[in-house]
């Protein structure tokens, strides 16, 4: 079965993103086994992305897209795309959002991919449910099923 990891930096506290996380991660078990892990946040210190990229990059053991403002703009069709060429190749997907500081341009050259979901600067732990929800909707689309219309 495909293997999928959504490896991000720090706890969410706010119950009702971690219930949305938690219904998209249980609808995305019919298609592959998923997984949450959330590093620690780093002290606040002018290295903080450096040492949050260091502790992602050390995780890294499958195809990585990174969430990145200034990655590629993909439509949800071209990320079902995406996905499914990295399980041609991966039995495991990794889909990386960094801290709230951001991420290190070495990360960045790491990454198998870059996405970017738009524009606009999010949340890094609101982006942990967008980044679930559209996930699951790659998967969907890959299936043909009527979730994205």
């Amino acid at each position: 079965m495909k293997r999928l990891e959504l490896l991000c930096v720090g706890k969410i506290k706010e119950d009702y993103l971690n219930a949305g996380i938690a219904e998209y991660v249980k609808r995305l078990g019919r298609y592959c086994d998923v997984v949450v892990t959330a590093l620690p946040d780093m002290p606040d210190s002018p290295t903080e992305a450096e040492e949050e990229s260091k502790a992602l990059s050390a995780r890294f053991d499958g195809f990585v897209i990174l969430a990145d403002i200034g990655g590629k703009a993909v439509t949800s069709e071209e990320f079902s795309e995406l996905i499914g060429r990295a399980y041609l190749t991966h039995p495991k997907l990794q889909f990386v959002i960094g801290g709230s500081r951001g991420v290190t341009d070495e990360l960045r050259r790491r990454a198998d991919a870059r996405v970017s979901f738009g524009r606009v600067t999010y949340p890094h732990k609101l982006m942990r449910l967008i980044a679930a929800e559209q996930l699951y909707r790659a998967f969907t689309i890959a299936e043909g099923l009527p979730y994205h219309k």
